[in-house]
């Protein structure tokens, strides 16, 4: 849609004259072309059918009650039922396959209670805010999250999404930025890049220990020059990441997830290391794999782009992110977080079980705009590593695209030359 202009003089011979402003295009790392959205958030919105707004408690607890029962019937028959009859006495191989595939199984059940918690702190769970926030502190305490506490630091994600300079999470570096943080000197990049095996231990560090870099130390996150690192996180009460009215409810996060610390504790002096491990820790490392791997690539992609203040709004930020497909997995197990992400950040508020009528609305507005991949989705892990390291703007300033110092798509400017 495009904008027009009419202007004249005064007196008798005033004339009328049209211009039309076209979106700005960027070209993103594959070397497409990439048209800045131009609908706004009131189109957006008024797609939607009042329907979806519905939430239902009944249903919603539903699916926590849903996932809850089948971890623990998984975990008796594991235990008390296959392990003991049919696997004890096996070779070691074949003891650590089954306990492997049970942590993974129970992985993906946990990752779906931190889905519904993530319901919880955006209200979209129920009608009743006390509801919302004590099943959501309840089940975000169970996985050592701090409700509360992201709640509010994601909710400032959802308003400044794709942002370059308020955005909370997942901001990529600019070229300068990175150039830094790589040591790149002189022309280095230009003949070494990146190597694959940096990439995969990048991958792995990212998936194993990404969740707890950003609650902790608020990695990919803000910078806040005039405050202290140690208290740059999601447990300290007065840290910048929130407002000072919020600190009691940092310190109710808190409580949770001393009080999940204690259930450890006394888990592991009646039954064990090894039961603790298998039959939470476990779990648990999975359910942190799984929340990185979504986010990531949720809105991570070289279709993407960022916005800094000059030519961001709330419209195209919520298009800063992109739905994809994981099989089976993501609709049975973690409840539409992964297909219907574009929809979540125009509506948070619309319950999961809603959201693909919402969002088959939303396409029909934002039509080019709204992005989608059925691609393998540990392939996009891997491709978008090696593509999106940093962001540039230097051929549409203000509207900055994903490029990279392995020759992957449109090069980059990091020393100073381009890289193809």
């Amino acid at each position: 849609m495009a904008a027009t202009r009419i202007g004249g003089g005064s007196g008798s011979n005033t004339t009328t004259t049209t211009e039309v402003v076209e979106p700005k295009v960027a070209v993103d790392t594959n070397g497409d072309l990439f048209k800045v959205p131009d609908y706004t958030i009131k189109e957006v919105l008024g797609a939607i059918p009042p329907e979806c707004y519905e939430r239902n408690l009944v249903v919603s607890m539903y699916y926590v009650l849903r996932d809850i029962f089948f971890m623990v019937c998984i975990g008796y028959l594991a235990q008390e039922v296959l392990y003991e009859k049919y696997i004890s006495d096996r070779h070691m191989v074949v003891r650590f396959s089954f306990w492997f595939l049970y942590t993974v199984l129970q992985g993906l059940f946990g990752t779906g209670l931190w889905v519904l918690a993530h319901e919880c702190g955006h209200g979209a769970f129920s009608d009743y805010k006390s509801v919302n926030d004590f099943v959501g502190w309840v089940l975000h305490s169970f996985l050592l999250v701090p409700y509360f506490s992201w709640k509010f630091s994601h909710s400032k994600h959802h308003k400044a999404t794709g942002h370059l300079t308020k955005d909370m999470v997942f901001l990529p570096p600019t070229a300068e930025e990175f150039k830094v943080r790589r040591g790149f000197m002189g022309d280095l990049a230009e003949h070494s890049g990146d190597s694959p095996v940096r990439t995969l231990l990048g991958l792995i560090g990212q998936q194993l220990g990404g969740w707890h870099a950003y609650v902790v130390a608020n990695v990919t996150g803000q910078t806040y020059p005039n405050a202290s690192k140690w208290t740059t996180n999601h447990f300290w009460p007065y840290s910048p990441l929130f407002e000072a009215r919020d600190a009691f409810h940092i310190v109710l996060s808190d409580l949770g997830i001393l009080t999940q610390l204690l259930v450890l504790r006394v888990w592991y002096l009646n039954y064990g290391a090894w039961s603790l491990f298998i039959h939470w820790v476990g779990m648990w490392l999975w359910v942190n794999h799984w929340l990185v791997f979504i986010t990531y690539l949720q809105h991570t992609d070289v279709t993407l782009p960022h916005y800094a203040s000059s030519e961001w709004t709330f419209a195209k930020g919520a298009a800063c992110t992109i739905d994809r497909k994981f099989g089976f997995i993501g609709p049975y197990f973690f409840h539409d977080i992964i297909e219907t992400h574009v929809l979540h950040h125009y509506c948070s508020r619309i319950p999961f079980y809603n959201a693909r009528k919402a969002t088959a609305a939303i396409r029909k507005v934002m039509g080019e705009h709204y992005r989608s991949s059925d691609e393998n989705m540990w392939l996009t892990l891997w491709k978008t590593a090696r593509s999106c390291q940093f962001v540039d703007d230097e051929t549409t300033k203000g509207v900055y695209m994903y490029r990279n110092v392995n020759g992957k798509g449109v090069g980059a400017r990091v020393s100073g030359k381009k890289y193809q």
